[in-house]
């Protein structure tokens, strides 16, 4: 799925520069689930960036299913992210005057997806999610772990073959994280992909491959898998 290569990303303030992520080779195959960790600024975020589109870099190529990520025009690549990537953010980013189904419905309209069956797949996400009886409520109205999971119904809208999770549990509780964790784990038996981030050493253990960075820098073992 993805193929990174001699890739470095760098960050300038004022007349320093410093090194978000490099890397000489990356390789993330079809139905992984890849767990990304490391202390905070080691550059985590920068590598989601990177594979979902939003960041490009100061050398080097993604590639995505054959494709340079990057040498695609702008409007393309949005409409990649679109269908192809679905993204899970730690602050969920719900729009706060709309109810969980609305919030669900947003990727759906922007497709272009006719109001009623907008409704009925949305109300099939929030189902699959467990929240049957919360379809009107609005985010305030929901407590933070069903607000990760109406952002995560949302995220499934397009049905993504790809997730690109960023600390998807790091406001939940036990019970809600677990819930989001067995999801996940359900996705990866569906045939998708995902690159999860976190500080997590429990959510990291779900991972079949734990990628370590370490000041921009993926850690010299490379990559901690089951087998290891």
């Amino acid at each position: 799925m993805f193929h990174l290569q001699g890739i470095t990303k760098i960050y300038r303030k004022r007349s320093q520069e410093v090194i978000a992520f490099r890397t000489d080779l990356l390789d993330i195959a079809k139905g992984e689930y890849v767990a990304v960790v490391g202390p905070s600024g080691s550059g985590k975020t920068t590598l989601l960036s990177l594979l979902g589109g939003m960041l490009s870099p100061d050398s080097g190529q993604v590639m995505f299913d054959g494709q340079s990520l990057y040498d695609l025009p702008l409007n393309t690549r949005t409409k990649l992210r679109r269908d192809r990537i679905g993204f899970v953010f730690q602050t969920f980013n719900l729009v706060p005057y709309l109810s969980a189904l609305e919030n669900v419905q947003i990727p759906l309209y922007l497709a272009g997806i006719a109001p009623a069956e907008q409704r009925d797949r949305a109300v099939a996400l929030l189902e699959q999610v467990g929240l049957a009886n919360r379809l009107d409520h609005k985010p305030c109205e929901l407590s933070t772990g069903q607000q990760q999971r109406v952002a995560l119904a949302r995220t499934l809208a397009n049905n993504p073959l790809l997730i690109l999770a960023d600390e998807p549990t790091g406001n939940l509780d036990p019970e809600s994280r677990e819930a989001i964790l067995s999801m996940f784990d359900g996705f990866i038996r569906d045939g998708r992909t995902i690159v999860m981030v976190t500080h997590d050493p429990a959510a990291a253990a779900r991972a079949s491959r734990r990628l370590r960075l370490i000041d921009g820098s993926l850690d010299a073992s490379d990559s901690i898998s089951d087998a290891a």
